[in-house]
């Protein structure tokens, strides 16, 4: 960046050279201490560089060798929020050791007349648009550049470049996305270098003075001088709201004495002890958690959503004890995992949920083993008998639910060694258990005042829950719904107080199983009946004969509705009708009835076109897409069913094995069509996690920051994002083509070739 009469990095300003009174008034507008510790010459060029700043020229960067790695800077720029401890932060990212410094904050509005010679410095080239009144800054830094990463030529430009952006955004009031934009670099740049920034957690010494200066708070910290500590602590300040006017920078080799003047945003002292100490804690926390970002998938979510979870702390009683969980190395590892993860995860659990944030964290840690659905059911009975009230058990559900997803969820996020089939079974088995209660307490409200079910007969009707889709292959994955169909007995009449026909009865049963279960958001453990016989015009529960009737050869299923019958499993209610259903099931879905390959590919066609938009990859409908998998997985199934009964499992792993055994699938096919199908699994989970949505599965574009974090979360962590992001693109091309190169073959359009199935 070369701005008009200055060289890059020198200064080399036209116009009329300052005369001493101008020098006089200049420095008479900064500290007392400032005269002092800088020569007319430094004093000369500072004010030189402030005479050249407008609103479109908001700084100026000054560059001079001082020894062997050793370098001198001076930034003068107009004064913004949080502007230091960007500045810090980008000394850091670019490899700078400070080792000492001065901050100064002064205003451009003379207090008096004034003298001409100023005046013929400042305005000899009128500027197009000077921001009068505006204060301006100071800043100057000796640094030590790392022998491994030499401050060459070619890296101060890009400094001065990334500096200009950085200033930029804070004159455009975006200090987030500026503080944003500083944590990835900062990151990215410390993991490039292999540096030691996530170091030890030595302790801070914290202390505030408000004695020794009129018009601000001193505050003095010391500590280890580890890489990026001044960043961390001036950027704890930054969000914490407090103004830093000046600062003095002493670090040795190891240690690090920095002494801040700083205010409220109002300009005034802070003085509370209170105040003192939730700053205090702040400021140490967020320093202790900085130097865990390298293992945040987006280190600027991570300390973000730290900040606002240290809010929650400080300000909700509750959140008191956690303070001290704050302390410890493996509570800040894992939070850098959680924070570092999802907008959608913090907003969802820790914000709205803070007083179980706690309590969950502690039993993740305890936790050996994970629970299976009878230790969920056995908790959840417990719990539940402490309600008094429907709502009030509605509400313990709920939480009971929240809390342990959320659970399943960090294992996922923090245990590498934690399979996608541990987390797929975790969820189904909390699914199935909250399912089962859900079916309880709504046989527990309505009983009062209908009585039992029964059939014409007089004997109970029975009733069974059974599973589609993910839930009832098992196969639950993040922001997975809950795909379900209500099945009843026959025909009849309660036997209670009011007496109602059996099938409204059921229709009232489900009702309250979907009040009862409350989806955290859209998709998400949402309950989904979609698929039962006659959708959404269709009753939610259905007899036992229109159950078989519907799904019949000469029935009204359609081709589709018999494959998704491929993931039918019986969950929940009366054993003996769930065995009834499954066995129909089999009837139909594996019958000897032929598979109708024109609808089932002109269906797939369709999703491609309408779900897969030109110039875009969806990871699940794209050709070579996650369904490519299951559909074959299914179609094969369905055409070889009849003759071998160890072919129907609604779980597409086991499906694709034996297809392998039975040598429907050769061995190439089957280890391709088995890593893509968790390979691009594991790719879904991480898209939904960001996005907290479970129907945007489009790639976000190559190159962009959110393919870089998903690479991340996935586990592509090399110390280059970029090369890390284009590992991740090569796989997922690799994976899907392999997938739509044995689909293609397996199953051409029936115009092309017939079916080898």
């Amino acid at each position: 960046m070369k701005f008009r009469g200055e060289s890059t990095r020198g200064i080399a300003i036209k116009g009329t050279a300052p005369d001493l009174r101008a020098i006089e008034d200049f420095a008479s507008r900064m500290d007392p201490d400032y005269p002092s510790a800088h020569s007319p010459a430094e004093i000369r060029t500072h004010l030189q560089m402030s005479a050249g700043l407008n609103a479109d020229v908001p700084f100026r960067l000054r560059i001079r060798p001082r020894g062997k790695d050793r370098f001198k800077i001076v930034i003068v720029a107009y004064d913004y929020f949080s502007e230091f401890s960007i500045l810090c932060g980008l000394l850091a990212s670019f490899d700078l050791d400070i080792q000492h410094g001065n901050s100064y904050t002064f205003s451009d509005r003379p207090s008096g007349p004034q003298p001409a010679a100023l005046r013929r410095i400042r305005w000899n080239r009128r500027p197009r648009r000077e921001a009068e009144g505006r204060k301006k800054i100071v800043d100057l830094f000796e640094v030590r550049a790392r022998p491994q990463t030499p401050f060459t030529e070619s890296r101060q430009k890009d400094f001065e470049t990334e500096l200009g952006r950085l200033v930029r955004l804070l004159g455009d009031n975006q200090f987030q996305s500026a503080r944003e934009r500083l944590n990835r670099r900062l990151v990215e740049g410390m993991e490039k270098r292999k540096g030691p920034f996530a170091g030890l957690v030595y302790p801070v010494d914290v202390r505030f003075d408000n004695r020794s200066d009129r018009k601000w708070t001193i505050l003095d910290v010391h500590s280890r001088n580890t890489p990026a500590f001044l960043y961390a602590v001036s950027n704890a300040l930054a969000m914490r709201n407090v103004y830093i006017h000046k600062v003095r920078i002493e670090s040795a080799r190891l240690e690090a004495r920095d002494r801040f003047y700083i205010s409220n945003r109002q300009g005034r002292k802070i003085q509370g002890q209170q105040e003192q100490k939730t700053l205090r804690i702040a400021l140490v926390l967020i320093k202790h958690f900085t130097h865990f970002l390298p293992w945040a998938p987006d280190p600027a979510k991570a300390i973000r959503h730290f900040d606002q979870l240290l809010d929650k702390a400080m300000e909700d009683r509750t959140g008191v004890p956690f303070i001290g969980w704050f302390r410890e190395k493996e509570g800040l590892d894992l939070l850098a995992h959680l924070l570092g993860a999802s907008d959608f995860l913090w907003e969802d659990f820790l914000r709205i949920q803070f007083a179980n944030l706690l309590p969950v964290l502690e039993s993740f840690k305890r936790r050996t083993r994970r629970p299976d659905r009878k230790s969920f059911s056995r908790e959840m009975s417990t719990l539940l008998a402490r309600g008094v009230s429907p709502e009030d058990k509605k509400r313990i559900l709920n939480e009971y639910k929240d809390r342990e997803m959320f659970s399943i969820d960090m294992r996922h996020l923090t245990r590498t060694r934690a399979s996608l089939a541990d987390f797929s079974s975790a969820l189904t088995d909390l699914a199935e258990a909250v399912v089962e209660q859900a079916y309880r307490l709504g046989i527990e409200h309505l009983t009062p005042r209908f009585g039992r079910p029964r059939l014409e007969g007089g004997t109970p009707c029975p009733f069974a829950i059974c599973g589609l889709g993910k839930f009832g292959g098992r196969e639950m994955g993040y922001a997975s719904d809950i795909e379900l169909l209500f099945v009843y007995g026959g025909p009849g009449r309660t036997d209670g107080a009011e007496p109602v026909e059996n099938s409204l009865y059921f229709e009232r049963l489900c009702q309250e199983m979907l009040h009862l279960i409350e989806a955290r958001q859209e998709g998400i453990f949402h309950l989904d009946l979609r698929l039962r016989p006659d959708g959404n015009k269709g009753p939610l529960a259905v007899a036992l004969d229109r159950f078989r009737s519907y799904y019949h050869p000469a029935g009204q299923a359609a081709p589709f509705e018999r494959q998704a019958l491929t993931k039918l499993r019986f969950v929940a209610g009366d054993p003996a009708l769930g065995r009834k259903v499954e066995a129909h099931r089999d009837r139909f879905a594996y019958g000897t009835d032929p598979w109708d390959r024109g609808s089932a590919l002109h269906l797939r066609q369709r999703q491609m076109t309408e779900r897969a938009k030109a110039g875009t990859v969806n990871i699940k409908y794209g050709p070579g897409g996650l369904i490519d998998i299951e559909y074959a997985a299914q179609y094969l199934q369905i055409q070889h069913g009849h003759d071998h009964p160890d072919l129907r499992t609604p779980n597409t792993s086991e499906a694709l094995e034996r297809l392998r055994r039975r040598r429907l699938l050769s061995a190439t096919e089957h280890a391709a069509l088995r890593e893509a199908y968790q390979f691009l699994r594991t790719v879904i989970d991480g898209l939904r996690m960001v996005r907290g949505n479970a129907e945007d599965l489009v790639l976000p574009e190559e190159g962009s920051d959110e393919y870089k974090f998903l690479a991340r979360r996935l586990g592509y962590h090399d110390p280059d994002w970029k090369k890390g992001a284009r590992r991740l693109a090569r796989e997922i091309r690799r994976h899907m083509g392999r997938v739509h190169e044995i689909f293609s073959r397996r199953f051409p359009p029936p115009a092309e070739t017939p079916s080898r199935g």
